[in-house]
């Protein structure tokens, strides 16, 4: 076969070619970019702030009210005599929930119970104004009470009036953070935070928290850690100062809630013992103690009354220490609140923007923070019984607002002698549903990539900690995103029998391939991490044939065809090597094919010269298109070489009298066929057996 032959034929010669082996090859033209926005006027892809401006100017008072204040979209279409009674009893539901976990989690944080209903009071005003979830509930959650305790009980002691001011500082640093991910909107960032990773990391927080709680069961202090190994060890070493007294109430509690919580989730008419459960254990764990005095049980003590005032953030000279915190309990907000408010959006039939989302949780935080909040965020507990309690706006929002309001106001004297234990066992009951093995098993089964995810910030996060779990768990799982970024699935394609279409050959096994052609489709857009990849593997394909089925025999490859569908991208880099690469092939006598790039692409590598090195008459519309004409090219240099080809010579049949060459010709004639109106060369369409992917 001559070099001429194929690395410099036109699309005339390549007609000639055709013709010339005996039967004309019917080629769809490939127009191209700039020849088809000639003939109609295509406009190119918009930028971002182009859309962006056009649709500001597109906008209404009305959509720029909604926009600044999205509770005006639910107001506006509020149907009172319908939705009101539901988010009453939704509102008064969580509240009488929020009051006892609220003290809850400020005491897993380091803080006096009184921080956590200040927590739950002013940010769930907020949020349900600024807010675009109707259901998601807001206020203290276990996760990063846990975080805060960590980070700031390594900078100051838990007893001194720093501690807390940090505490408060980190809500405003935390809501700035949220705000400004909102308005130059980088929700897209928690994407690359795997499910398996957030499932590890809450699972071990989940077994952390639980631990760092039994301290009040137990009866003696336990080392603050945010480590299994230093919070066991120092469970084990003061077990001679155990006391029966709280561990046998604490347990009672636990598992009166876990036996509500339990009934709850699985009938629908006993769904108010899951809410009823933290208020019922704090309510009994009183009465006794009001009852009986046990001197070995240890209460919450005396509570301010009255409402937070207003107060600004101190303590910004330890801004820098706090900024990993803040950053990474902003990471653990935005991935709490956003997922679970998209899952609650989608159920209740309403879209949900997520940079709108992180906007209403970051003004809530900076709110919350100038009446001495510390770091709110959406929790899942708490928005499930909302979900389940019916409520259909931020006006169940409000109402949980009010009742921990009232609770500030009036009820404050009666929290004096509620039990630790108490409180520890509502934090214990809560964190048991971020335990999720399950989900460990599931990835078993399907995934041990995934599996392996999850095991790594699991394990990484019990023995190093919460941070070094992130920062492990994120690195791999961004690690995965980089390798399977840079080594793109590459697949051999081959014809279905009696089609057109060309599939996976280890998909589908019976496609039909051909000698001397190779047909790669590269499954990912072309880039310099990846090039070197896929010229390997191109040369892979040449060096070690694939095995084919169908044509002229031949002994090498003259023909690689690129389905460039899939390649919605191609950087400089990989220009410049595909030029290499097409030199490479041309000092072998091999033509690159390029079958069926999008518009970007063939304007990329037409306007990079890449087009004309191949030439213009190699670019095809169709894979079929591209495997009949390099047939053509191949049938008529093997039959010239051979000297074998009836079409060539105009012999019959009856003139080869090799009974090899009888058999090729007998094939070649039934390859040759007439195209039926379908453009298929068989009549016969056959089913699609295999339907695995690989």
């Amino acid at each position: 076969m001559e070099k001429s032959s194929y690395a410099s034929a036109s699309s005339g010669e390549i007609a000639a070619v055709a013709a010339g082996g005996g039967r004309p090859v019917r080629v769809i033209p490939l127009r191209h970019p700039q020849e088809a926005v000639s003939r109609r006027s295509i406009p190119s892809s918009p930028s971002w702030w182009s859309v962006a401006l056009e649709r500001a100017r597109g906008m209404g008072p009305r959509d720029w009210a909604e926009t600044a204040l999205p509770c005006l979209s639910w107001m506006r279409r509020y149907r009172w005599k319908e939705d009101l009674q539901a988010d009453l009893a939704a509102g008064v539901t969580v509240g009488v929930m929020l009051v006892p976990q609220a003290m809850s989690y400020a005491k897993l944080a380091g803080l006096h119970p009184i921080y956590g209903l200040y927590t739950g009071f002013v940010p769930l005003f907020v949020y349900a104004i600024f807010g675009s979830s109707r259901q998601l509930a807001v206020g203290p959650v276990a996760l990063v009470s846990l975080l805060v305790s960590n980070v700031l009980g390594g900078i100051v002691d838990s007893s001194s009036e720093l501690y807390t001011e940090l505490a408060i500082l980190l809500a405003f640093m935390v809501g700035i953070l949220e705000c400004l991910m909102g308005l130059l909107r980088l929700g897209w960032l928690i994407h690359f935070i795997s499910h398996s990773v957030i499932s590890g990391f809450t699972t071990a927080s989940a077994i952390v928290i639980a631990l760092s709680q039994i301290k009040y069961f137990l009866g003696y202090s336990v080392t603050r850690s945010s480590k299994i190994i230093p919070l066991v060890e120092s469970i084990i070493g003061g077990i001679d100062q155990f006391s029966w007294p709280p561990f046998v109430m604490g347990s009672s509690f636990l598992t009166i809630l876990l036996i509500m919580k339990k009934l709850g989730k699985s009938n629908k008419r006993l769904r108010f013992l899951r809410a009823s459960g933290p208020l019922t254990a704090v309510v009994l764990g009183t009465i006794f103690v009001k009852i009986f005095r046990p001197s070995s049980i240890s209460v919450v003590g005396e509570i301010p009354q009255g409402l937070p005032k207003f107060s600004i953030p101190r303590g910004f000279e330890h801004l820098m220490s706090l900024m990993p915190t803040a950053v990474l309990i902003t990471g653990v907000a935005v991935l709490e609140s956003v997922g679970i408010a998209k899952a609650l959006a989608a159920k209740n039939g309403y879209e949900l923007d997520s940079n709108k989302e992180l906007f209403g949780l970051g003004i809530a935080n900076v709110c919350g923070s100038f009446f001495s909040s510390y770091p709110a965020t959406g929790s899942f507990s708490r928005s499930a019984v909302n979900h389940e309690s019916a409520a259909k706006s931020g006006l169940s929002g409000i109402i949980m607002g009010i009742i921990i309001g009232s609770a500030l106001l009036f009820m404050t004297p009666l929290f004096t002698d509620i039990p630790q234990c108490a409180l520890a066992a509502v934090v214990i009951s809560a964190v048991t549903g971020l335990v999720d093995y399950e989900e460990a098993i599931f990835l078993w089964s399907i995934d041990k990539k995934d599996f392996f995810l999850w095991s790594i910030t699991f394990i990484t996060t019990l023995i190093f900690g919460i941070e070094i779990g992130v920062l492990v768990g994120v690195g791999f799982s961004l690690a995965f995103v980089i390798h399977e970024s840079a080594n793109p699935h590459i697949a051999v394609l081959g014809r279905l029998p009696g089609t057109t279409v060309y599939r996976n050959t280890l998909q589908y096994p019976e496609a039909y391939t051909y000698n001397g052609i190779v047909v790669v489709r590269i499954d990912a857009p072309i880039y310099f991490a990846n090039i070197s990849y896929i010229k390997d593997r191109l040369r892979e394909y040449e060096l070690n044939l694939p095995n084919s089925n169908r044509g002229p025999l031949v002994g090498r490859v003259y023909f690689v065809i690129l389905e460039m569908s899939p390649v919605t991208y191609i950087d400089s880099s990989a220009v410049q090597a595909l030029k290499d690469l097409h030199q490479e092939y041309k000092d072998r006598h091999i033509q690159i094919a390029i079958a069926n790039p999008n518009r970007q692409v063939h304007l990329l590598l037409s306007r990079s010269g890449i087009i004309d090195m191949i030439g213009t008459g190699w670019c095809f519309v169709r894979v079929h298109d591209a495997v009949q004409v390099c047939l053509q090219q191949v049938q008529s240099s093997s039959s010239n070489d051979m000297k074998l080809s009836p079409q060539a010579s105009g012999d019959l049949v009856d003139s080869i009298t090799s009974p090899m060459a009888q058999q090729r010709y007998s094939f070649l004639k039934k390859l040759w066929k007439s195209p039926d109106e379908n453009g298929s060369t068989g009549s016969e369409v056959q089913p699609l057996l295999h339907q695995n992917l690989v």
